[in-house]
Protein backbone atom coordinates (compact mmCIF):
# COMPACT_ATOMS: atom_id res chain seq x y z
CA UNK A 1 0.00 0.00 0.00
CA UNK A 2 2.72 2.37 1.03
CA UNK A 3 4.35 2.00 -2.59
CA UNK A 4 1.03 2.34 -4.43
CA UNK A 5 0.34 5.68 -2.37
CA UNK A 6 3.80 6.84 -3.19
CA UNK A 7 3.26 6.11 -6.99
CA UNK A 8 0.00 7.70 -6.67
CA UNK A 9 1.81 11.03 -5.35
CA UNK A 10 4.38 11.33 -7.51
CA UNK A 11 1.92 10.59 -10.28
CA UNK A 12 0.52 13.86 -8.81
CA UNK A 13 3.59 15.67 -8.66
CA UNK A 14 4.56 15.16 -12.28
CA UNK A 15 1.56 16.43 -13.95
CA UNK A 16 0.76 12.52 -15.06
CA UNK A 17 -2.37 13.78 -16.59
CA UNK A 18 -0.24 14.73 -19.58
CA UNK A 19 0.03 10.79 -19.90
CA UNK A 20 -3.66 10.46 -19.67
CA UNK A 21 -4.28 13.35 -22.18
CA UNK A 22 -1.67 11.59 -24.77
CA UNK A 23 -3.09 7.82 -24.26
CA UNK A 24 -6.66 9.82 -25.26
CA UNK A 25 -5.36 11.69 -28.35
CA UNK A 26 -3.29 8.67 -29.73
CA UNK A 27 -6.30 6.81 -29.61
CA UNK A 28 -8.26 9.01 -31.34
CA UNK A 29 -6.00 10.15 -33.96
CA UNK A 30 -5.16 6.48 -34.70
CA UNK A 31 -9.14 6.35 -35.40
CA UNK A 32 -8.95 8.88 -37.52
CA UNK A 33 -6.15 7.94 -39.85
CA UNK A 34 -3.70 5.04 -40.04
CA UNK A 35 -1.03 7.13 -41.53
CA UNK A 36 -0.66 8.43 -37.61
CA UNK A 37 0.57 4.94 -36.48
CA UNK A 38 4.53 5.39 -36.94
CA UNK A 39 3.50 8.99 -34.92
CA UNK A 40 2.83 6.60 -32.32
CA UNK A 41 6.27 4.81 -31.99
CA UNK A 42 7.74 7.00 -30.34
CA UNK A 43 5.23 8.49 -28.96
CA UNK A 44 5.17 5.20 -26.88
CA UNK A 45 8.43 5.44 -25.99
CA UNK A 46 8.18 8.64 -24.14
CA UNK A 47 5.33 7.42 -22.44
CA UNK A 48 6.80 4.29 -21.12
CA UNK A 49 9.99 6.11 -20.09
CA UNK A 50 7.85 8.41 -18.28
CA UNK A 51 6.13 5.44 -16.59
CA UNK A 52 9.59 3.85 -15.45
CA UNK A 53 10.67 7.51 -13.70
CA UNK A 54 7.63 7.33 -11.82
CA UNK A 55 7.49 3.95 -10.46
CA UNK A 56 11.30 4.25 -9.85
CA UNK A 57 10.71 7.68 -8.05
CA UNK A 58 7.95 6.16 -5.89
CA UNK A 59 10.44 3.07 -5.30
CA UNK A 60 12.87 5.70 -3.96
CA UNK A 61 10.41 7.53 -1.33
CA UNK A 62 9.10 4.46 -0.14
CA UNK A 63 12.73 3.30 0.73
CA UNK A 64 13.65 7.17 2.15
CA UNK A 65 16.23 7.54 -1.05
CA UNK A 66 17.33 11.24 -1.05
CA UNK A 67 17.94 10.95 -4.78
CA UNK A 68 13.93 11.14 -5.54
CA UNK A 69 14.29 14.44 -6.88
CA UNK A 70 17.03 13.60 -9.74
CA UNK A 71 14.12 11.18 -10.79
CA UNK A 72 11.16 13.04 -10.76
CA UNK A 73 12.67 15.92 -13.23
CA UNK A 74 13.32 13.15 -15.85
CA UNK A 75 9.57 11.80 -15.61
CA UNK A 76 8.25 15.58 -16.09
CA UNK A 77 10.37 15.54 -19.20
CA UNK A 78 9.14 12.81 -20.74
CA UNK A 79 5.89 13.53 -20.30
CA UNK A 80 6.31 16.83 -21.58
CA UNK A 81 7.85 15.22 -24.57
CA UNK A 82 4.97 12.44 -24.56
CA UNK A 83 2.42 15.46 -24.87
CA UNK A 84 3.80 17.03 -27.38
CA UNK A 85 4.03 14.10 -29.68
CA UNK A 86 0.65 13.14 -29.27
CA UNK A 87 -0.61 16.90 -29.68
CA UNK A 88 1.24 17.05 -33.20
CA UNK A 89 -0.52 13.77 -34.13
CA UNK A 90 -4.12 15.27 -33.31
CA UNK A 91 -2.73 18.65 -35.10
CA UNK A 92 -1.46 17.07 -38.70
CA UNK A 93 -3.39 13.95 -38.65
CA UNK A 94 -6.74 14.57 -37.69
CA UNK A 95 -8.05 18.62 -37.44
CA UNK A 96 -5.58 19.78 -40.60
CA UNK A 97 -7.06 16.91 -42.88
CA UNK A 98 -10.31 17.78 -41.59
CA UNK A 99 -10.10 21.48 -42.63
CA UNK A 100 -8.63 20.02 -46.06
CA UNK A 101 -5.15 21.28 -45.12
CA UNK A 102 -2.04 19.17 -45.84
CA UNK A 103 1.23 19.77 -43.93
CA UNK A 104 4.40 18.65 -45.43
CA UNK A 105 5.89 15.65 -42.92
CA UNK A 106 9.04 17.36 -42.91
CA UNK A 107 6.82 20.37 -40.85
CA UNK A 108 5.36 18.22 -38.54
CA UNK A 109 8.77 16.54 -37.84
CA UNK A 110 10.87 19.94 -37.26
CA UNK A 111 7.82 21.37 -35.35
CA UNK A 112 7.88 18.75 -32.60
CA UNK A 113 11.58 18.99 -32.44
CA UNK A 114 11.09 22.46 -31.73
CA UNK A 115 8.39 22.12 -29.19
CA UNK A 116 9.73 19.30 -27.75
CA UNK A 117 13.24 20.58 -27.00
CA UNK A 118 11.36 24.18 -25.88
CA UNK A 119 9.25 21.90 -23.44
CA UNK A 120 12.29 20.11 -22.20
CA UNK A 121 14.49 23.34 -21.26
CA UNK A 122 11.13 24.89 -19.85
CA UNK A 123 10.95 21.87 -17.42
CA UNK A 124 14.43 21.65 -16.20
CA UNK A 125 14.40 25.57 -15.78
CA UNK A 126 11.45 25.53 -13.29
CA UNK A 127 13.24 22.73 -11.24
CA UNK A 128 16.27 24.55 -11.04
CA UNK A 129 18.64 23.36 -13.41
CA UNK A 130 20.36 26.38 -15.35
CA UNK A 131 20.95 24.84 -18.78
CA UNK A 132 22.02 28.53 -20.30
CA UNK A 133 24.91 28.69 -18.07
CA UNK A 134 25.66 25.09 -18.76
CA UNK A 135 25.35 25.54 -22.72
CA UNK A 136 27.88 29.14 -22.38
CA UNK A 137 30.41 27.54 -19.82
CA UNK A 138 30.57 24.41 -23.07
CA UNK A 139 32.37 26.94 -25.69
CA UNK A 140 34.16 23.44 -26.70
CA UNK A 141 31.17 21.33 -27.13
CA UNK A 142 28.84 23.58 -29.06
CA UNK A 143 31.67 24.19 -31.66
CA UNK A 144 32.09 20.11 -31.92
CA UNK A 145 28.22 19.72 -31.88
CA UNK A 146 27.52 22.52 -34.40
CA UNK A 147 30.51 20.78 -36.70
CA UNK A 148 29.01 17.26 -36.42
CA UNK A 149 25.58 18.66 -37.16
CA UNK A 150 26.21 20.61 -39.78
CA UNK A 151 25.40 17.95 -42.06
CA UNK A 152 22.02 17.28 -40.80
CA UNK A 153 21.34 21.07 -40.12
CA UNK A 154 21.86 21.47 -43.76
CA UNK A 155 19.85 18.44 -44.92
CA UNK A 156 16.82 20.24 -42.45
CA UNK A 157 17.22 23.78 -43.69
CA UNK A 158 17.26 22.03 -47.21
CA UNK A 159 13.93 20.04 -46.69
CA UNK A 160 12.18 23.60 -45.10
CA UNK A 161 13.66 25.88 -47.97
CA UNK A 162 12.08 23.04 -51.21
CA UNK A 163 8.75 23.18 -49.05
CA UNK A 164 8.59 26.16 -48.52
CA UNK A 165 9.19 27.88 -52.07
CA UNK A 166 7.41 24.88 -53.73
CA UNK A 167 10.01 23.93 -56.23
CA UNK A 168 9.40 20.14 -55.47
CA UNK A 169 6.33 18.77 -54.25
CA UNK A 170 5.46 14.92 -53.47
CA UNK A 171 3.89 13.37 -56.46
CA UNK A 172 6.43 15.63 -59.08
CA UNK A 173 8.43 13.37 -61.37
CA UNK A 174 12.19 14.81 -61.14
CA UNK A 175 15.95 14.26 -62.52
CA UNK A 176 19.01 14.71 -59.91
CA UNK A 177 22.20 13.64 -60.85
CA UNK A 178 21.65 9.95 -62.60
CA UNK A 179 18.50 9.26 -60.43
CA UNK A 180 14.94 9.43 -62.13
CA UNK A 181 11.73 9.01 -60.30
CA UNK A 182 8.90 10.31 -58.85
CA UNK A 183 9.13 11.92 -55.33
CA UNK A 184 6.90 10.05 -52.57
CA UNK A 185 7.81 12.00 -49.61
CA UNK A 186 10.27 14.98 -48.22
CA UNK A 187 11.66 14.05 -44.64
CA UNK A 188 14.55 16.46 -42.27
CA UNK A 189 17.01 14.63 -43.85
CA UNK A 190 16.06 13.11 -47.03
CA UNK A 191 13.53 13.52 -50.28
CA UNK A 192 12.64 10.08 -51.10
CA UNK A 193 12.61 9.15 -55.06
CA UNK A 194 10.85 5.64 -56.68
CA UNK A 195 12.53 5.03 -59.71
CA UNK A 196 11.06 2.67 -62.54
CA UNK A 197 13.04 -0.20 -61.34
CA UNK A 198 11.08 -0.74 -58.54
CA UNK A 199 13.62 1.32 -56.55
CA UNK A 200 13.44 3.80 -53.70
CA UNK A 201 16.16 6.45 -53.70
CA UNK A 202 16.71 8.33 -50.36
CA UNK A 203 18.34 11.69 -51.54
CA UNK A 204 19.91 14.20 -48.91
CA UNK A 205 18.16 17.43 -49.24
CA UNK A 206 21.52 19.30 -49.21
CA UNK A 207 22.32 17.65 -52.02
CA UNK A 208 19.00 18.76 -53.89
CA UNK A 209 19.87 22.39 -53.19
CA UNK A 210 23.49 22.07 -54.56
CA UNK A 211 22.31 20.08 -57.45
CA UNK A 212 19.96 21.28 -60.94
CA UNK A 213 17.22 19.58 -60.53
CA UNK A 214 14.86 18.81 -63.58
CA UNK A 215 11.03 18.42 -62.61
CA UNK A 216 9.34 16.57 -65.50
CA UNK A 217 5.88 18.06 -67.28
CA UNK A 218 5.98 21.54 -65.17
CA UNK A 219 4.82 24.19 -66.81
CA UNK A 220 2.80 26.94 -65.92
CA UNK A 221 -0.47 26.67 -66.73
CA UNK A 222 -0.33 23.82 -68.95
CA UNK A 223 -1.26 20.68 -68.08
CA UNK A 224 1.04 18.04 -66.52
CA UNK A 225 2.63 16.56 -70.28
CA UNK A 226 5.84 15.57 -71.03
CA UNK A 227 6.99 15.46 -74.97
CA UNK A 228 8.64 12.53 -76.38
CA UNK A 229 10.43 12.16 -79.01
CA UNK A 230 10.64 8.97 -81.34
CA UNK A 231 13.82 8.93 -83.41
CA UNK A 232 13.15 6.39 -86.96
CA UNK A 233 15.22 6.87 -90.27
CA UNK A 234 13.80 6.01 -93.86
CA UNK A 235 15.43 5.80 -96.81
CA UNK A 236 16.16 8.25 -99.83
CA UNK A 237 14.04 6.90 -102.14
CA UNK A 238 11.22 8.29 -100.01
CA UNK A 239 10.23 11.83 -100.69
CA UNK A 240 10.52 13.67 -96.67
CA UNK A 241 6.97 15.46 -97.35
CA UNK A 242 5.43 12.06 -97.95
CA UNK A 243 6.95 10.15 -94.74
CA UNK A 244 6.14 12.82 -92.70
CA UNK A 245 1.97 12.81 -93.95
CA UNK A 246 2.55 9.20 -93.19
CA UNK A 247 4.14 9.00 -89.83
CA UNK A 248 2.00 12.12 -88.61
CA UNK A 249 -1.58 10.76 -89.29
CA UNK A 250 -0.79 7.40 -88.51
CA UNK A 251 -0.15 8.78 -84.75
CA UNK A 252 -2.25 11.47 -84.52
CA UNK A 253 -5.64 9.59 -86.13
CA UNK A 254 -4.71 6.56 -83.74
CA UNK A 255 -6.27 8.08 -80.44
CA UNK A 256 -3.54 6.11 -78.55
CA UNK A 257 -4.12 6.12 -74.65
CA UNK A 258 -1.45 8.24 -73.11
CA UNK A 259 -0.93 10.24 -76.29
CA UNK A 260 -2.48 14.01 -76.22
CA UNK A 261 -4.46 15.22 -78.78
CA UNK A 262 -3.33 18.92 -78.22
CA UNK A 263 -1.40 19.51 -78.90
CA UNK A 264 -1.15 17.19 -81.19
CA UNK A 265 1.51 14.98 -82.36
CA UNK A 266 4.64 16.12 -85.50
CA UNK A 267 6.93 14.77 -87.62
CA UNK A 268 10.30 16.63 -88.61
CA UNK A 269 13.24 15.81 -90.60
CA UNK A 270 15.94 16.17 -88.51
CA UNK A 271 18.54 15.49 -90.62
CA UNK A 272 19.65 13.97 -94.02
CA UNK A 273 22.48 11.27 -93.35
CA UNK A 274 24.60 8.90 -96.54
CA UNK A 275 21.69 7.54 -97.92
CA UNK A 276 18.70 8.07 -95.39
CA UNK A 277 16.76 10.81 -93.70
CA UNK A 278 16.66 11.37 -89.84
CA UNK A 279 13.42 11.69 -88.54
CA UNK A 280 11.72 12.45 -85.41
CA UNK A 281 7.90 11.88 -84.79
CA UNK A 282 7.22 14.52 -81.61
CA UNK A 283 4.39 13.49 -79.20
CA UNK A 284 2.97 14.44 -75.47
CA UNK A 285 2.64 11.97 -72.81
CA UNK A 286 -0.33 12.49 -70.43
CA UNK A 287 1.13 10.09 -68.09
CA UNK A 288 4.70 10.56 -66.94
CA UNK A 289 4.98 7.12 -65.47
CA UNK A 290 3.84 5.76 -68.96
CA UNK A 291 6.93 6.88 -71.12
CA UNK A 292 8.78 3.31 -71.77
CA UNK A 293 5.04 1.62 -72.86
CA UNK A 294 3.91 4.32 -74.62
CA UNK A 295 6.72 5.16 -76.67
CA UNK A 296 6.93 1.42 -77.85
CA UNK A 297 3.35 1.24 -78.88
CA UNK A 298 4.22 4.89 -81.09
CA UNK A 299 6.87 2.80 -82.56
CA UNK A 300 5.18 0.04 -83.53
CA UNK A 301 2.47 2.48 -85.42
CA UNK A 302 5.17 4.17 -87.00
CA UNK A 303 6.43 1.24 -88.63
CA UNK A 304 2.89 -0.37 -89.61
CA UNK A 305 2.07 2.46 -90.72
CA UNK A 306 5.71 2.63 -93.36
CA UNK A 307 4.52 -0.63 -94.26
CA UNK A 308 1.33 0.10 -95.31
CA UNK A 309 2.68 3.25 -97.41
CA UNK A 310 5.35 1.20 -99.40
CA UNK A 311 8.22 2.77 -97.26
CA UNK A 312 10.81 0.96 -95.32
CA UNK A 313 12.97 2.07 -92.21
CA UNK A 314 16.52 3.05 -93.68
CA UNK A 315 19.37 -0.13 -94.09
CA UNK A 316 22.97 1.17 -92.63
CA UNK A 317 24.72 2.15 -95.72
CA UNK A 318 27.45 -0.50 -94.94
CA UNK A 319 25.59 -3.27 -95.35
CA UNK A 320 26.16 -5.55 -97.63
CA UNK A 321 23.27 -6.13 -100.20
CA UNK A 322 23.17 -9.66 -102.11
CA UNK A 323 21.31 -9.67 -104.97
CA UNK A 324 19.18 -12.14 -105.69
CA UNK A 325 19.47 -15.00 -108.89
CA UNK A 326 16.05 -13.92 -111.47
CA UNK A 327 15.01 -17.67 -110.88
CA UNK A 328 14.61 -16.71 -106.91
CA UNK A 329 13.43 -13.75 -107.44
CA UNK A 330 10.68 -15.19 -109.98
CA UNK A 331 9.77 -17.97 -107.49
CA UNK A 332 9.04 -15.76 -104.71
CA UNK A 333 7.05 -13.32 -106.64
CA UNK A 334 5.10 -16.29 -108.25
CA UNK A 335 4.74 -17.46 -104.55
CA UNK A 336 3.48 -13.99 -103.85
CA UNK A 337 1.24 -13.44 -106.37
CA UNK A 338 -0.52 -16.97 -105.70
CA UNK A 339 -0.76 -16.37 -102.24
CA UNK A 340 -2.95 -12.80 -103.39
CA UNK A 341 -4.96 -14.84 -106.02
CA UNK A 342 -6.16 -17.41 -103.50
CA UNK A 343 -7.58 -14.52 -101.34
CA UNK A 344 -9.00 -12.92 -104.34
CA UNK A 345 -10.76 -16.61 -105.10
CA UNK A 346 -12.40 -16.68 -101.64
CA UNK A 347 -14.66 -13.43 -102.45
CA UNK A 348 -17.59 -14.15 -104.37
CA UNK A 349 -17.56 -10.61 -105.70
CA UNK A 350 -15.02 -11.56 -108.17
CA UNK A 351 -15.83 -14.80 -108.73
CA UNK A 352 -17.68 -13.30 -111.82
CA UNK A 353 -13.83 -12.56 -113.16
CA UNK A 354 -11.83 -14.61 -115.72
CA UNK A 355 -7.91 -16.32 -114.72
CA UNK A 356 -6.50 -13.28 -116.34
CA UNK A 357 -8.38 -10.46 -114.55
CA UNK A 358 -7.71 -11.84 -111.23
CA UNK A 359 -4.02 -11.76 -112.10
CA UNK A 360 -4.46 -8.34 -112.73
CA UNK A 361 -6.11 -7.62 -109.65
CA UNK A 362 -3.73 -9.53 -107.25
CA UNK A 363 -0.74 -7.95 -109.02
CA UNK A 364 -1.88 -4.46 -108.07
CA UNK A 365 -3.04 -5.84 -104.55
CA UNK A 366 -1.09 -3.18 -102.04
CA UNK A 367 0.11 -4.81 -98.70
CA UNK A 368 -1.78 -3.41 -96.06
CA UNK A 369 -0.46 -4.77 -91.93
CA UNK A 370 -2.15 -3.31 -88.94
CA UNK A 371 -1.11 -3.45 -85.27
CA UNK A 372 -3.22 -4.42 -82.42
CA UNK A 373 -5.48 -1.57 -81.43
CA UNK A 374 -5.36 0.38 -85.16
CA UNK A 375 -8.81 1.47 -86.58
CA UNK A 376 -8.38 0.10 -90.26
CA UNK A 377 -11.48 1.76 -91.75
CA UNK A 378 -13.60 4.53 -89.63
CA UNK A 379 -17.47 4.78 -90.07
CA UNK A 380 -19.04 7.39 -92.28
CA UNK A 381 -15.78 7.57 -94.36
CA UNK A 382 -16.48 8.83 -97.62
CA UNK A 383 -12.86 9.15 -99.44
CA UNK A 384 -11.07 5.84 -98.68
CA UNK A 385 -13.01 3.86 -101.85
CA UNK A 386 -11.25 0.30 -101.26
CA UNK A 387 -11.66 -3.40 -100.23
CA UNK A 388 -9.58 -5.20 -97.53
CA UNK A 389 -9.01 -8.84 -97.91
CA UNK A 390 -7.69 -10.06 -94.39
CA UNK A 391 -4.69 -12.90 -94.89
CA UNK A 392 -4.52 -13.22 -91.02
CA UNK A 393 -5.23 -11.90 -87.49
CA UNK A 394 -8.85 -10.93 -85.87
CA UNK A 395 -10.32 -7.81 -86.34
CA UNK A 396 -13.56 -6.43 -84.63
CA UNK A 397 -16.63 -4.87 -86.67
CA UNK A 398 -18.37 -2.37 -84.80
CA UNK A 399 -21.22 0.43 -85.38
CA UNK A 400 -21.76 3.39 -83.65
CA UNK A 401 -25.21 3.99 -82.56
CA UNK A 402 -26.21 7.11 -80.05
CA UNK A 403 -22.77 7.74 -79.18
CA UNK A 404 -22.39 4.01 -77.94
CA UNK A 405 -19.95 1.68 -80.15
CA UNK A 406 -21.94 -1.78 -80.53
CA UNK A 407 -19.82 -4.90 -81.92
CA UNK A 408 -21.25 -6.28 -84.67
CA UNK A 409 -19.22 -9.69 -86.01
CA UNK A 410 -16.01 -10.60 -85.61
CA UNK A 411 -13.82 -11.13 -88.71
CA UNK A 412 -10.69 -13.88 -89.51
CA UNK A 413 -8.50 -14.93 -91.74
CA UNK A 414 -10.30 -15.37 -95.06
CA UNK A 415 -12.63 -12.28 -94.68
CA UNK A 416 -12.78 -9.49 -96.65
CA UNK A 417 -14.98 -5.64 -96.07
CA UNK A 418 -15.38 -2.59 -97.67
CA UNK A 419 -17.03 -3.96 -101.21
CA UNK A 420 -19.90 -1.45 -101.13
CA UNK A 421 -17.15 1.31 -101.13
CA UNK A 422 -15.06 -0.54 -103.77
CA UNK A 423 -18.22 -0.53 -106.26
CA UNK A 424 -20.16 2.13 -105.14
CA UNK A 425 -18.10 4.71 -103.43
CA UNK A 426 -21.13 4.71 -100.28
CA UNK A 427 -19.54 5.65 -96.89
CA UNK A 428 -17.99 2.65 -94.82
CA UNK A 429 -20.98 1.37 -92.77
CA UNK A 430 -19.02 0.58 -89.80
CA UNK A 431 -15.84 1.00 -87.90
CA UNK A 432 -13.24 -2.01 -87.89
CA UNK A 433 -10.80 -2.29 -85.54
CA UNK A 434 -7.49 -4.79 -85.11
CA UNK A 435 -7.94 -6.93 -82.46
CA UNK A 436 -4.53 -8.50 -82.90
CA UNK A 437 -1.61 -7.85 -85.29
CA UNK A 438 -3.74 -8.18 -88.92
CA UNK A 439 -2.54 -8.86 -91.98
CA UNK A 440 -4.59 -7.26 -95.20
CA UNK A 441 -3.98 -6.54 -98.63
CA UNK A 442 -5.92 -3.77 -99.99
CA UNK A 443 -7.78 -3.30 -103.24
CA UNK A 444 -8.42 -0.13 -104.57
CA UNK A 445 -11.04 1.53 -107.01
CA UNK A 446 -7.99 2.62 -109.33
CA UNK A 447 -6.76 -1.23 -110.27
CA UNK A 448 -10.36 -2.21 -110.24
CA UNK A 449 -11.59 0.60 -112.76
CA UNK A 450 -9.11 -0.74 -115.25
CA UNK A 451 -10.32 -3.80 -115.04
CA UNK A 452 -14.35 -2.88 -115.84
CA UNK A 453 -13.90 -0.17 -118.00
CA UNK A 454 -12.44 -3.43 -120.57
CA UNK A 455 -15.46 -5.22 -119.86
CA UNK A 456 -18.38 -3.12 -118.93
CA UNK A 457 -20.84 -5.91 -118.48
CA UNK A 458 -19.04 -6.52 -115.56
CA UNK A 459 -21.14 -4.34 -113.53
CA UNK A 460 -24.47 -6.35 -113.91
CA UNK A 461 -22.84 -9.36 -112.70
CA UNK A 462 -21.18 -7.45 -109.77
CA UNK A 463 -24.52 -5.60 -108.83
CA UNK A 464 -26.50 -9.27 -108.82
CA UNK A 465 -23.89 -10.67 -106.53
CA UNK A 466 -24.02 -7.59 -104.39
CA UNK A 467 -28.14 -7.42 -103.83
CA UNK A 468 -27.80 -11.40 -103.46
CA UNK A 469 -25.21 -11.06 -100.92
CA UNK A 470 -27.13 -7.92 -98.90
CA UNK A 471 -30.54 -10.15 -99.22
CA UNK A 472 -28.85 -12.90 -97.75
CA UNK A 473 -27.75 -10.97 -94.85
CA UNK A 474 -31.17 -9.34 -94.47
CA UNK A 475 -32.89 -12.63 -94.19
CA UNK A 476 -30.48 -14.22 -92.04
CA UNK A 477 -30.82 -11.37 -89.57
CA UNK A 478 -34.59 -11.31 -89.73
CA UNK A 479 -35.36 -14.99 -89.82
CA UNK A 480 -36.78 -14.70 -93.09
CA UNK A 481 -36.85 -17.58 -96.52
CA UNK A 482 -34.37 -16.14 -99.38
CA UNK A 483 -36.95 -17.79 -101.85
CA UNK A 484 -39.72 -16.91 -100.66
CA UNK A 485 -39.98 -13.31 -99.97
CA UNK A 486 -36.96 -12.04 -101.71
CA UNK A 487 -37.44 -11.96 -105.44
CA UNK A 488 -38.95 -8.61 -105.89
CA UNK A 489 -36.36 -6.58 -104.05
CA UNK A 490 -33.56 -8.40 -105.14
CA UNK A 491 -34.62 -7.25 -108.43
CA UNK A 492 -34.87 -3.74 -107.04
CA UNK A 493 -31.85 -3.65 -105.12
CA UNK A 494 -29.85 -5.11 -108.12
CA UNK A 495 -30.83 -2.49 -110.83
CA UNK A 496 -29.93 -0.02 -108.12
CA UNK A 497 -26.53 -0.80 -107.55
CA UNK A 498 -25.98 -1.59 -110.56
CA UNK A 499 -26.96 2.00 -111.73
CA UNK A 500 -24.82 3.10 -108.87
CA UNK A 501 -21.51 0.93 -110.21
CA UNK A 502 -21.72 2.70 -113.07
CA UNK A 503 -22.59 5.99 -111.99
CA UNK A 504 -18.99 5.31 -109.80
CA UNK A 505 -16.89 4.14 -112.85
CA UNK A 506 -18.51 6.96 -114.93
CA UNK A 507 -19.00 3.62 -117.58
CA UNK A 508 -21.64 5.51 -119.70
CA UNK A 509 -25.09 3.96 -120.48
CA UNK A 510 -25.64 0.25 -121.36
Amino acid sequence: MAFLYALWKEALLAHTFWLLTALVIALVASRFDTSSEPRLRPLGFFLSMHVLSLLGAAALVVSGSSFVDEIRIPAAVFGGVAFVGAAAVLLFHVVLPRLRLHAPRIVEDVTVAIFSVVTAVTITSRAGINLSGLIATSAVLTAILGFSLQDVIGNIAGGLALQLDNSIEVGDRIKVNDVSGRVVEIRWRYTAIETGNWETVLVPNNVLMKSQVTVFGRRQGKPSYLRRVIHFNVDFRYQPSDVIDVVRDAVKNAKMPFVAEDPAPSCVLLDLGESYGRYALRYWLTDLDMDTPTDSDVRTRIFFALERAGMHLAIPAASVLVTEEASRAAQKHAKRLSRRKHLLEMVPLFQALSEAERTELAEQLKYAPFTRGEIIAHQGDAEQHCLYLVEDGTAAVRISENGRQLPVKKLGPGSFFGEMSLLTGTPRLATVVAETDVECFRLEKGPFQRVIEKRPELARELAAVLAQRAEELRAAREGVDVASEAAPSVVKAERDLFDRIRNFFELGAP
